[in-house]
Protein backbone atom coordinates (compact mmCIF):
# COMPACT_ATOMS: atom_id res chain seq x y z
CA UNK A 1 0.00 0.00 0.00
CA UNK A 2 2.84 2.62 1.04
CA UNK A 3 4.74 1.57 -2.39
CA UNK A 4 1.39 2.38 -4.22
CA UNK A 5 0.81 5.47 -2.24
CA UNK A 6 4.21 7.08 -3.07
CA UNK A 7 3.38 5.55 -6.84
CA UNK A 8 0.67 7.64 -7.15
CA UNK A 9 2.25 10.95 -5.25
CA UNK A 10 5.10 10.42 -7.86
CA UNK A 11 2.83 10.24 -10.70
CA UNK A 12 0.94 13.15 -9.85
CA UNK A 13 4.42 15.28 -9.74
CA UNK A 14 5.10 13.81 -12.79
CA UNK A 15 1.17 15.08 -14.54
CA UNK A 16 2.01 18.47 -13.11
CA UNK A 17 5.47 19.07 -14.62
CA UNK A 18 4.39 17.86 -17.64
CA UNK A 19 1.26 20.19 -17.57
CA UNK A 20 3.47 22.77 -17.07
CA UNK A 21 5.87 21.97 -19.75
CA UNK A 22 3.45 21.38 -22.12
CA UNK A 23 1.60 24.72 -21.53
CA UNK A 24 4.91 26.44 -21.87
CA UNK A 25 5.53 24.57 -25.34
CA UNK A 26 2.48 24.48 -26.95
CA UNK A 27 1.53 27.70 -25.88
CA UNK A 28 4.95 30.02 -25.38
CA UNK A 29 7.47 28.25 -27.98
CA UNK A 30 9.61 27.91 -24.52
CA UNK A 31 11.80 24.81 -24.05
CA UNK A 32 11.94 24.13 -20.09
CA UNK A 33 13.62 21.25 -20.50
CA UNK A 34 15.20 19.50 -23.72
CA UNK A 35 12.79 17.85 -25.96
CA UNK A 36 14.62 14.34 -25.19
CA UNK A 37 13.83 14.86 -20.81
CA UNK A 38 10.32 15.56 -21.84
CA UNK A 39 9.62 12.16 -24.04
CA UNK A 40 11.36 10.38 -21.04
CA UNK A 41 8.91 12.34 -18.59
CA UNK A 42 6.23 11.29 -21.00
CA UNK A 43 7.51 7.63 -21.16
CA UNK A 44 7.51 7.94 -17.41
CA UNK A 45 4.37 9.19 -16.82
CA UNK A 46 2.57 5.98 -19.38
CA UNK A 47 4.53 3.59 -17.27
CA UNK A 48 3.11 4.15 -14.38
CA UNK A 49 -0.30 4.38 -15.61
CA UNK A 50 0.36 0.84 -17.10
CA UNK A 51 1.99 -0.84 -13.79
CA UNK A 52 -0.22 1.01 -11.03
CA UNK A 53 -3.61 1.87 -14.10
CA UNK A 54 -3.47 5.31 -12.67
CA UNK A 55 -5.30 7.67 -14.62
CA UNK A 56 -5.63 11.34 -15.07
CA UNK A 57 -7.46 13.74 -17.05
CA UNK A 58 -3.72 15.83 -18.14
CA UNK A 59 -2.26 12.65 -18.82
CA UNK A 60 -0.14 12.73 -22.23
CA UNK A 61 -1.96 9.36 -22.60
CA UNK A 62 -5.31 11.42 -22.76
CA UNK A 63 -4.18 15.07 -24.05
CA UNK A 64 -2.66 16.19 -27.50
CA UNK A 65 -1.02 19.14 -26.89
CA UNK A 66 -2.36 22.62 -25.42
CA UNK A 67 -5.46 24.19 -25.52
CA UNK A 68 -5.21 27.25 -28.51
CA UNK A 69 -4.53 30.70 -27.32
CA UNK A 70 -7.25 33.34 -27.51
CA UNK A 71 -5.35 35.29 -30.68
CA UNK A 72 -7.03 33.74 -33.15
CA UNK A 73 -10.34 32.07 -34.19
CA UNK A 74 -10.60 28.11 -33.83
CA UNK A 75 -11.72 25.55 -36.05
CA UNK A 76 -11.67 22.18 -35.31
CA UNK A 77 -9.68 19.66 -37.94
CA UNK A 78 -11.58 16.88 -39.86
CA UNK A 79 -9.03 14.44 -39.25
CA UNK A 80 -7.26 15.00 -35.71
CA UNK A 81 -3.71 15.81 -35.56
CA UNK A 82 -2.34 13.67 -33.43
CA UNK A 83 0.77 12.45 -31.53
CA UNK A 84 3.51 10.30 -31.96
CA UNK A 85 4.86 7.50 -29.74
CA UNK A 86 8.26 7.44 -29.17
CA UNK A 87 11.14 5.26 -29.05
CA UNK A 88 14.59 5.58 -27.69
CA UNK A 89 16.36 2.88 -28.77
CA UNK A 90 16.34 -0.69 -30.61
CA UNK A 91 14.38 -2.78 -28.18
CA UNK A 92 11.14 0.28 -28.53
CA UNK A 93 11.23 -0.37 -32.06
CA UNK A 94 11.13 -3.98 -31.80
CA UNK A 95 8.21 -3.39 -29.17
CA UNK A 96 6.48 -1.13 -31.68
CA UNK A 97 6.74 -3.57 -34.38
CA UNK A 98 5.68 -6.63 -32.55
CA UNK A 99 2.44 -5.23 -30.69
CA UNK A 100 1.59 -4.48 -35.26
CA UNK A 101 1.91 -8.02 -35.88
CA UNK A 102 0.21 -9.20 -33.42
CA UNK A 103 -2.97 -6.56 -33.78
CA UNK A 104 -2.95 -8.06 -37.59
CA UNK A 105 -2.39 -10.96 -36.71
CA UNK A 106 0.54 -11.60 -39.28
CA UNK A 107 3.60 -14.10 -39.15
CA UNK A 108 6.56 -12.96 -36.62
CA UNK A 109 8.76 -13.12 -39.00
CA UNK A 110 6.61 -10.33 -41.48
CA UNK A 111 8.55 -7.36 -42.48
CA UNK A 112 7.25 -4.01 -42.91
CA UNK A 113 7.96 -1.87 -45.55
CA UNK A 114 8.42 1.74 -43.94
CA UNK A 115 8.85 4.86 -44.84
CA UNK A 116 11.35 6.84 -42.95
CA UNK A 117 10.89 10.80 -42.49
CA UNK A 118 13.07 13.00 -40.28
CA UNK A 119 11.51 14.64 -37.59
CA UNK A 120 11.86 18.59 -38.21
CA UNK A 121 11.74 21.01 -35.19
CA UNK A 122 9.10 23.02 -36.01
CA UNK A 123 5.60 23.96 -35.88
CA UNK A 124 2.79 21.27 -37.24
CA UNK A 125 0.45 23.12 -39.62
CA UNK A 126 -2.49 21.63 -41.82
CA UNK A 127 -3.60 23.34 -45.33
CA UNK A 128 -7.28 23.03 -46.66
CA UNK A 129 -7.42 22.57 -50.22
CA UNK A 130 -10.73 23.00 -52.01
CA UNK A 131 -10.70 22.97 -55.61
CA UNK A 132 -6.88 23.94 -55.56
CA UNK A 133 -7.34 26.54 -53.79
CA UNK A 134 -6.30 27.31 -50.21
CA UNK A 135 -9.26 28.02 -47.76
CA UNK A 136 -7.52 27.65 -44.52
CA UNK A 137 -4.76 26.39 -43.04
CA UNK A 138 -4.56 25.56 -38.94
CA UNK A 139 -2.01 25.34 -36.18
CA UNK A 140 -1.65 22.00 -34.16
CA UNK A 141 -3.40 23.53 -30.96
CA UNK A 142 -4.63 20.83 -28.87
CA UNK A 143 -5.15 18.12 -32.32
CA UNK A 144 -8.68 18.36 -32.08
CA UNK A 145 -8.64 22.10 -33.05
CA UNK A 146 -6.28 24.48 -34.16
CA UNK A 147 -5.77 28.57 -34.73
CA UNK A 148 -6.77 29.88 -38.00
CA UNK A 149 -3.37 31.30 -39.05
CA UNK A 150 -4.38 31.06 -42.50
CA UNK A 151 -3.18 35.12 -43.39
CA UNK A 152 -0.04 34.27 -42.03
CA UNK A 153 0.89 31.01 -43.60
CA UNK A 154 0.47 32.76 -46.73
CA UNK A 155 3.03 35.13 -46.72
CA UNK A 156 5.33 31.73 -46.84
CA UNK A 157 6.91 31.35 -50.51
CA UNK A 158 6.56 27.32 -49.73
CA UNK A 159 3.22 27.09 -49.30
CA UNK A 160 1.24 27.46 -53.06
CA UNK A 161 -1.62 29.22 -52.96
CA UNK A 162 -3.25 27.23 -55.84
CA UNK A 163 -2.69 24.16 -57.20
CA UNK A 164 -3.46 23.17 -61.01
CA UNK A 165 -2.70 20.04 -61.41
CA UNK A 166 -5.90 17.23 -62.37
CA UNK A 167 -4.74 14.86 -60.04
CA UNK A 168 -4.98 17.03 -57.02
CA UNK A 169 -7.83 15.93 -55.00
CA UNK A 170 -10.88 17.99 -55.16
CA UNK A 171 -10.80 18.93 -50.62
CA UNK A 172 -7.73 17.49 -48.89
CA UNK A 173 -5.76 18.71 -45.84
CA UNK A 174 -2.08 18.62 -46.96
CA UNK A 175 -0.10 18.54 -43.07
CA UNK A 176 3.71 20.35 -42.91
CA UNK A 177 5.82 21.41 -40.75
CA UNK A 178 6.81 25.48 -40.56
CA UNK A 179 10.30 25.86 -39.87
CA UNK A 180 13.05 28.41 -40.01
CA UNK A 181 16.94 27.64 -41.18
CA UNK A 182 19.97 27.69 -39.37
CA UNK A 183 21.50 30.39 -40.86
CA UNK A 184 18.63 32.48 -41.50
CA UNK A 185 17.83 32.30 -37.75
CA UNK A 186 21.54 33.16 -37.32
CA UNK A 187 20.45 36.70 -38.28
CA UNK A 188 17.54 37.55 -35.76
CA UNK A 189 18.54 35.56 -33.59
CA UNK A 190 18.45 38.47 -30.78
CA UNK A 191 15.05 38.96 -31.43
CA UNK A 192 13.81 34.73 -30.25
CA UNK A 193 15.31 31.95 -28.05
CA UNK A 194 15.47 29.41 -30.92
CA UNK A 195 14.68 28.53 -34.59
CA UNK A 196 11.22 26.87 -32.84
CA UNK A 197 10.36 29.99 -31.06
CA UNK A 198 10.82 32.23 -34.18
CA UNK A 199 8.56 29.78 -36.16
CA UNK A 200 5.93 29.63 -33.26
CA UNK A 201 6.09 33.35 -32.80
CA UNK A 202 5.88 34.93 -36.73
CA UNK A 203 2.69 32.79 -36.93
CA UNK A 204 1.11 33.63 -34.35
CA UNK A 205 1.31 37.23 -35.00
CA UNK A 206 -1.43 39.49 -36.16
CA UNK A 207 0.21 41.28 -38.70
CA UNK A 208 1.31 39.56 -41.38
CA UNK A 209 3.30 41.82 -42.72
CA UNK A 210 5.59 41.12 -39.62
CA UNK A 211 5.49 37.13 -40.49
CA UNK A 212 6.54 37.77 -44.08
CA UNK A 213 9.68 39.53 -42.64
CA UNK A 214 10.70 36.20 -40.75
CA UNK A 215 12.34 33.56 -43.55
CA UNK A 216 9.86 30.90 -42.97
CA UNK A 217 9.59 27.16 -44.60
CA UNK A 218 7.36 24.53 -45.19
CA UNK A 219 8.05 20.79 -45.73
CA UNK A 220 5.25 18.99 -46.44
CA UNK A 221 4.57 15.08 -45.03
CA UNK A 222 1.12 13.77 -44.87
CA UNK A 223 -2.66 14.54 -45.97
CA UNK A 224 -5.19 14.59 -43.33
CA UNK A 225 -8.52 14.53 -44.20
CA UNK A 226 -8.56 14.06 -47.99
CA UNK A 227 -12.07 13.58 -50.81
CA UNK A 228 -10.12 11.44 -53.62
CA UNK A 229 -7.32 9.05 -52.30
CA UNK A 230 -6.26 6.81 -54.62
CA UNK A 231 -2.64 6.37 -53.64
CA UNK A 232 -1.74 3.34 -51.92
CA UNK A 233 1.63 4.31 -50.48
CA UNK A 234 3.38 7.34 -48.11
CA UNK A 235 6.25 7.16 -50.41
CA UNK A 236 4.28 7.55 -53.72
CA UNK A 237 2.50 10.21 -51.67
CA UNK A 238 5.46 12.70 -51.08
CA UNK A 239 6.65 11.68 -54.51
CA UNK A 240 2.72 13.13 -55.19
CA UNK A 241 3.41 16.37 -53.02
CA UNK A 242 6.48 17.74 -54.54
CA UNK A 243 4.46 17.08 -58.03
CA UNK A 244 1.86 19.36 -56.58
CA UNK A 245 4.69 21.93 -55.72
CA UNK A 246 5.22 21.28 -52.11
CA UNK A 247 8.58 21.26 -50.62
CA UNK A 248 9.59 17.35 -48.96
CA UNK A 249 12.68 16.17 -47.33
CA UNK A 250 15.16 15.46 -48.90
CA UNK A 251 15.92 12.41 -46.31
CA UNK A 252 12.95 10.69 -46.79
CA UNK A 253 14.04 6.93 -47.22
CA UNK A 254 11.47 4.03 -47.79
CA UNK A 255 12.90 1.05 -45.61
CA UNK A 256 12.38 -2.20 -44.54
CA UNK A 257 13.35 -4.15 -41.40
CA UNK A 258 14.60 -2.69 -38.19
CA UNK A 259 18.27 -3.29 -38.75
CA UNK A 260 18.36 -0.81 -41.61
CA UNK A 261 15.80 1.49 -39.68
CA UNK A 262 18.75 2.02 -36.97
CA UNK A 263 21.77 1.69 -39.58
CA UNK A 264 19.61 4.71 -41.36
CA UNK A 265 18.98 6.29 -37.75
CA UNK A 266 22.78 6.03 -37.26
CA UNK A 267 24.00 7.64 -40.41
CA UNK A 268 21.21 10.86 -40.38
CA UNK A 269 22.03 10.94 -36.40
CA UNK A 270 25.73 11.44 -37.25
CA UNK A 271 25.29 14.27 -40.06
CA UNK A 272 22.05 15.81 -38.29
CA UNK A 273 24.70 18.74 -37.08
CA UNK A 274 25.45 19.50 -41.00
CA UNK A 275 21.51 20.08 -41.73
CA UNK A 276 20.47 24.04 -42.25
CA UNK A 277 17.99 23.16 -39.90
CA UNK A 278 16.98 21.14 -36.77
CA UNK A 279 15.93 17.64 -36.18
CA UNK A 280 15.34 15.26 -33.15
CA UNK A 281 14.83 12.13 -34.72
CA UNK A 282 13.23 10.04 -37.75
CA UNK A 283 9.50 9.06 -38.23
CA UNK A 284 8.72 5.95 -38.94
CA UNK A 285 5.29 4.84 -40.84
CA UNK A 286 3.72 1.93 -42.15
CA UNK A 287 3.94 2.50 -45.72
CA UNK A 288 1.28 0.89 -47.05
CA UNK A 289 -2.34 3.01 -46.28
CA UNK A 290 -4.49 0.11 -45.89
CA UNK A 291 -2.27 -1.18 -43.48
CA UNK A 292 -2.72 2.27 -41.75
CA UNK A 293 -6.42 2.39 -42.17
CA UNK A 294 -6.68 -1.39 -40.38
CA UNK A 295 -4.37 -0.23 -37.51
CA UNK A 296 -6.20 2.71 -36.66
CA UNK A 297 -5.05 5.16 -33.83
CA UNK A 298 -4.80 4.60 -29.90
CA UNK A 299 -5.96 7.50 -27.75
CA UNK A 300 -3.77 9.83 -28.90
CA UNK A 301 -1.58 8.14 -30.95
CA UNK A 302 -1.37 6.00 -34.59
CA UNK A 303 -0.64 2.35 -34.29
CA UNK A 304 1.07 2.71 -37.48
CA UNK A 305 4.01 5.50 -37.00
CA UNK A 306 6.42 5.82 -34.40
CA UNK A 307 9.19 8.56 -33.62
CA UNK A 308 12.48 6.78 -32.87
CA UNK A 309 14.20 10.17 -31.34
CA UNK A 310 18.01 10.79 -31.37
CA UNK A 311 20.42 10.20 -28.66
CA UNK A 312 21.10 13.28 -25.98
CA UNK A 313 24.16 14.79 -26.87
CA UNK A 314 24.83 16.18 -23.79
CA UNK A 315 27.95 15.99 -21.11
CA UNK A 316 28.63 16.90 -17.82
CA UNK A 317 31.47 19.10 -17.48
CA UNK A 318 33.08 22.02 -15.04
CA UNK A 319 33.01 25.74 -15.81
CA UNK A 320 36.09 27.38 -15.83
CA UNK A 321 35.75 30.97 -16.79
CA UNK A 322 32.77 33.47 -17.87
CA UNK A 323 34.14 35.31 -21.12
CA UNK A 324 31.13 38.24 -22.22
CA UNK A 325 31.74 38.68 -25.92
CA UNK A 326 30.98 41.65 -27.46
CA UNK A 327 29.07 41.28 -30.82
CA UNK A 328 28.52 43.92 -33.90
CA UNK A 329 25.34 45.86 -32.20
CA UNK A 330 27.17 46.06 -28.95
CA UNK A 331 25.20 42.77 -26.87
CA UNK A 332 27.37 41.63 -24.61
CA UNK A 333 26.82 37.77 -24.65
CA UNK A 334 28.54 35.55 -21.88
CA UNK A 335 30.44 32.07 -23.27
CA UNK A 336 31.34 29.50 -20.74
CA UNK A 337 34.65 28.35 -20.83
CA UNK A 338 34.44 24.67 -19.86
CA UNK A 339 36.96 21.34 -19.39
CA UNK A 340 37.05 19.95 -23.07
CA UNK A 341 34.56 17.10 -23.11
CA UNK A 342 33.20 15.01 -26.32
CA UNK A 343 30.03 15.43 -27.16
CA UNK A 344 28.95 13.42 -30.53
CA UNK A 345 32.05 12.95 -31.60
CA UNK A 346 33.29 16.52 -31.04
CA UNK A 347 35.51 18.04 -28.76
CA UNK A 348 33.77 21.11 -26.24
CA UNK A 349 35.41 23.94 -24.55
CA UNK A 350 32.71 27.04 -25.25
CA UNK A 351 29.15 26.67 -23.65
CA UNK A 352 26.77 29.92 -24.65
CA UNK A 353 25.24 31.45 -21.45
CA UNK A 354 22.89 33.41 -23.95
CA UNK A 355 22.51 36.67 -21.49
CA UNK A 356 22.40 38.00 -18.57
CA UNK A 357 18.74 36.43 -17.24
CA UNK A 358 19.90 33.46 -18.18
CA UNK A 359 22.29 33.57 -16.05
CA UNK A 360 20.65 34.79 -12.99
CA UNK A 361 17.35 32.42 -13.58
CA UNK A 362 20.05 29.09 -13.67
CA UNK A 363 22.43 30.96 -10.65
CA UNK A 364 24.99 29.80 -12.99
CA UNK A 365 28.89 30.45 -11.50
CA UNK A 366 32.40 29.68 -12.34
CA UNK A 367 33.18 26.52 -10.83
CA UNK A 368 30.29 25.38 -11.40
CA UNK A 369 29.58 21.41 -12.54
CA UNK A 370 26.97 21.48 -15.88
CA UNK A 371 24.68 19.50 -17.71
CA UNK A 372 25.64 20.86 -21.29
CA UNK A 373 23.57 19.86 -24.71
CA UNK A 374 24.76 20.44 -28.37
CA UNK A 375 21.93 20.84 -30.35
CA UNK A 376 21.60 22.65 -33.59
CA UNK A 377 24.14 25.09 -32.71
CA UNK A 378 27.51 25.34 -33.30
CA UNK A 379 28.31 26.55 -29.46
CA UNK A 380 26.25 23.99 -27.12
CA UNK A 381 24.52 25.41 -23.90
CA UNK A 382 24.47 24.75 -20.95
CA UNK A 383 20.57 22.87 -19.32
CA UNK A 384 21.36 23.13 -16.03
CA UNK A 385 23.56 23.56 -12.98
CA UNK A 386 24.32 20.43 -10.50
CA UNK A 387 23.71 21.99 -6.99
CA UNK A 388 25.20 19.25 -5.43
CA UNK A 389 28.46 19.63 -6.64
CA UNK A 390 29.00 23.63 -5.80
CA UNK A 391 32.03 24.40 -4.33
CA UNK A 392 31.50 26.61 -0.34
CA UNK A 393 33.64 29.38 -1.56
CA UNK A 394 31.44 29.86 -4.76
CA UNK A 395 30.27 33.27 -5.48
CA UNK A 396 27.46 34.75 -8.03
CA UNK A 397 28.74 35.80 -11.15
CA UNK A 398 28.16 39.54 -11.25
CA UNK A 399 27.22 40.63 -14.99
CA UNK A 400 29.42 43.68 -16.00
CA UNK A 401 27.40 47.35 -15.93
CA UNK A 402 30.41 48.66 -18.23
CA UNK A 403 31.18 46.98 -21.34
CA UNK A 404 34.71 44.71 -20.94
CA UNK A 405 35.58 46.17 -24.34
CA UNK A 406 35.59 49.91 -23.94
CA UNK A 407 34.76 50.32 -20.74
CA UNK A 408 31.26 52.38 -21.82
CA UNK A 409 27.80 52.13 -19.66
CA UNK A 410 25.99 49.03 -20.73
CA UNK A 411 22.12 49.18 -20.70
CA UNK A 412 18.72 46.66 -21.18
CA UNK A 413 16.77 48.67 -23.48
CA UNK A 414 13.38 49.42 -23.31
CA UNK A 415 11.42 47.64 -25.89
CA UNK A 416 7.98 49.84 -27.05
CA UNK A 417 6.69 46.31 -28.48
CA UNK A 418 6.43 44.38 -25.78
CA UNK A 419 6.13 46.61 -23.27
CA UNK A 420 9.73 44.79 -21.56
CA UNK A 421 13.03 45.30 -20.73
CA UNK A 422 15.20 42.95 -23.69
CA UNK A 423 16.46 40.34 -22.03
CA UNK A 424 20.41 41.28 -24.08
CA UNK A 425 22.56 43.91 -22.23
CA UNK A 426 24.43 46.23 -24.68
CA UNK A 427 26.88 48.68 -25.00
CA UNK A 428 26.01 52.00 -25.31
CA UNK A 429 29.52 53.13 -27.17
CA UNK A 430 28.46 54.65 -30.69
CA UNK A 431 30.64 54.45 -33.86
CA UNK A 432 33.94 52.88 -33.80
CA UNK A 433 34.80 53.88 -30.47
CA UNK A 434 34.32 50.53 -28.86
CA UNK A 435 37.02 47.71 -30.19
CA UNK A 436 35.21 44.92 -30.09
CA UNK A 437 32.30 46.36 -31.67
CA UNK A 438 34.50 47.65 -34.36
CA UNK A 439 35.86 44.66 -35.49
CA UNK A 440 32.70 42.97 -35.81
CA UNK A 441 31.18 45.65 -37.87
CA UNK A 442 34.27 45.46 -40.11
CA UNK A 443 34.01 41.59 -39.88
CA UNK A 444 30.09 42.49 -41.26
CA UNK A 445 31.23 44.71 -43.87
CA UNK A 446 33.09 42.16 -45.53
CA UNK A 447 31.09 39.03 -45.17
CA UNK A 448 29.20 37.22 -48.05
CA UNK A 449 26.07 38.96 -47.40
CA UNK A 450 27.55 42.22 -47.26
CA UNK A 451 30.75 43.57 -49.49
CA UNK A 452 31.17 39.62 -50.16
CA UNK A 453 35.44 40.30 -50.64
CA UNK A 454 36.28 37.21 -51.16
CA UNK A 455 40.02 36.32 -48.88
CA UNK A 456 39.10 38.03 -46.41
CA UNK A 457 37.70 36.63 -43.73
CA UNK A 458 36.93 36.84 -40.00
CA UNK A 459 40.51 35.74 -39.16
CA UNK A 460 42.05 38.26 -41.62
CA UNK A 461 40.29 41.14 -40.30
CA UNK A 462 41.21 40.32 -36.75
CA UNK A 463 44.75 39.94 -37.71
CA UNK A 464 44.63 42.99 -39.79
CA UNK A 465 43.03 45.20 -36.89
CA UNK A 466 45.90 43.82 -34.48
CA UNK A 467 48.72 45.13 -36.60
CA UNK A 468 46.93 48.57 -37.30
CA UNK A 469 46.18 48.42 -41.08
CA UNK A 470 43.08 48.49 -40.66
CA UNK A 471 40.74 50.97 -37.76
CA UNK A 472 37.31 51.74 -39.78
CA UNK A 473 35.67 50.14 -42.58
CA UNK A 474 36.44 52.57 -45.48
CA UNK A 475 40.63 51.43 -44.77
CA UNK A 476 40.09 48.43 -46.55
CA UNK A 477 40.07 50.54 -49.79
CA UNK A 478 43.32 52.10 -49.14
CA UNK A 479 45.45 48.82 -47.21
CA UNK A 480 49.23 49.11 -47.33
CA UNK A 481 49.48 45.99 -49.87
CA UNK A 482 53.32 46.50 -49.96
CA UNK A 483 53.20 45.58 -46.26
CA UNK A 484 50.45 42.48 -46.87
CA UNK A 485 53.44 41.31 -49.15
CA UNK A 486 55.57 40.53 -46.32
CA UNK A 487 53.49 38.89 -43.98
CA UNK A 488 53.77 35.17 -42.84
CA UNK A 489 51.20 33.39 -45.20
CA UNK A 490 51.15 36.36 -47.97
CA UNK A 491 52.22 36.13 -51.30
CA UNK A 492 52.51 37.81 -54.25
CA UNK A 493 49.33 35.81 -55.74
CA UNK A 494 46.97 36.17 -52.76
CA UNK A 495 47.81 39.75 -53.16
CA UNK A 496 46.71 40.12 -56.15
CA UNK A 497 43.48 38.21 -55.35
CA UNK A 498 42.73 40.27 -52.67
CA UNK A 499 43.57 43.50 -54.32
CA UNK A 500 40.60 41.88 -57.33
CA UNK A 501 37.99 41.02 -54.43
CA UNK A 502 38.10 44.52 -53.13
CA UNK A 503 37.85 46.56 -56.56
CA UNK A 504 35.36 43.89 -57.67
CA UNK A 505 33.41 44.69 -53.84
CA UNK A 506 32.95 48.80 -55.31
CA UNK A 507 30.41 47.40 -57.66
CA UNK A 508 27.41 45.92 -55.46
CA UNK A 509 23.71 46.43 -55.44
CA UNK A 510 22.29 49.25 -53.17
CA UNK A 511 20.52 47.14 -51.01
CA UNK A 512 24.02 44.54 -50.31
CA UNK A 513 25.89 48.33 -49.69
CA UNK A 514 23.18 49.56 -46.92
CA UNK A 515 23.12 46.01 -45.40
CA UNK A 516 27.27 45.98 -45.34
CA UNK A 517 26.57 49.09 -43.11
CA UNK A 518 25.59 47.22 -40.43
CA UNK A 519 22.96 49.31 -39.11
CA UNK A 520 20.67 48.57 -36.23
CA UNK A 521 17.80 47.10 -36.95
CA UNK A 522 18.31 46.89 -40.59
CA UNK A 523 18.47 43.81 -41.69
CA UNK A 524 18.31 42.43 -45.73
CA UNK A 525 14.74 42.65 -46.13
CA UNK A 526 14.69 45.99 -44.67
CA UNK A 527 18.10 46.76 -46.71
CA UNK A 528 15.99 45.72 -49.73
CA UNK A 529 12.88 47.84 -49.13
CA UNK A 530 14.72 51.00 -49.15
CA UNK A 531 16.91 50.34 -52.01
CA UNK A 532 13.68 49.79 -53.84
CA UNK A 533 11.95 53.21 -52.65
CA UNK A 534 15.56 55.34 -52.89
CA UNK A 535 16.60 53.29 -56.19
CA UNK A 536 20.16 54.67 -56.21
CA UNK A 537 23.29 55.53 -53.96
CA UNK A 538 22.64 59.26 -54.45
CA UNK A 539 19.31 59.16 -52.94
CA UNK A 540 20.76 57.25 -49.62
CA UNK A 541 22.78 59.42 -49.10
CA UNK A 542 20.30 62.25 -48.85
CA UNK A 543 19.29 60.43 -46.28
CA UNK A 544 21.50 63.09 -43.54
CA UNK A 545 18.84 65.57 -44.60
CA UNK A 546 16.62 64.94 -41.46
CA UNK A 547 13.39 66.41 -44.00
CA UNK A 548 14.25 63.75 -46.66
CA UNK A 549 14.77 60.73 -43.94
CA UNK A 550 11.08 61.01 -42.97
CA UNK A 551 10.12 60.15 -46.24
CA UNK A 552 11.13 56.27 -45.69
CA UNK A 553 7.41 56.52 -43.00
CA UNK A 554 5.96 55.19 -46.26
CA UNK A 555 7.78 52.69 -47.07
CA UNK A 556 5.40 48.83 -45.69
CA UNK A 557 8.09 47.39 -43.04
CA UNK A 558 10.00 50.39 -41.99
CA UNK A 559 9.25 52.40 -39.02
CA UNK A 560 9.87 54.99 -36.26
CA UNK A 561 12.70 52.39 -35.08
CA UNK A 562 14.63 51.70 -38.47
CA UNK A 563 14.56 55.56 -39.33
CA UNK A 564 16.12 56.51 -35.72
CA UNK A 565 19.01 53.87 -36.79
CA UNK A 566 19.71 55.85 -40.11
CA UNK A 567 19.56 58.71 -37.88
CA UNK A 568 21.98 57.47 -35.74
CA UNK A 569 24.27 56.10 -38.58
CA UNK A 570 24.75 59.84 -40.16
CA UNK A 571 24.81 61.39 -36.90
CA UNK A 572 28.09 58.88 -36.05
CA UNK A 573 29.55 59.65 -39.82
CA UNK A 574 29.91 63.35 -39.17
CA UNK A 575 32.50 62.40 -37.02
CA UNK A 576 34.91 60.58 -38.99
Amino acid sequence: MAKSLKAKQEYKNKIRLYKKYSQKYFEDSVSIISDYEFDLLKKEIISLEKKFNFDDPESPSRTLGFKPSKNFEKFPHRVKMLSLANAFDERDLINFEKKIINFLNLTKNFEFEYCAEPKIDGISASLTYKYGKLIRGLSRGNGEEGEDITINLKTIADIPHYIEQKDFPDDIDIRGEVFIQNNDFEKIKDSFANPRNAASGSLRQKDPKKTSKIPLKFVAYTFGFSSDQTIDKQTDFLIKLKKWGFKTSELNKKITGIKNLLSNHQKIEKKRFELNYDIDGIVYKINDFDLQKRLGFVTNAPRWAIAHKFSASKSVTEILNIDIQVGRTGALTPVAKVKSVNIGGVLVSNATLHNEEEILRKDIRIGDTVNIERAGDVIPHVISVDLSKRKKDSKKFIFPSNCPSCGSKTIKEFNSLTKKHDAVRRCTSEGFKCEKISIEKIKHFVSKDALNIDGFGKKIVQNFWEIGLIKLPHDIFNLNFERISKLDGWGRLSVDNLKKSIQKSKNISLDKFIFSLGIRHIGQENAKLLSEFLKKKENFFRLKNQNYIHELINIDGIGDTQINSLKMLFLICQNY
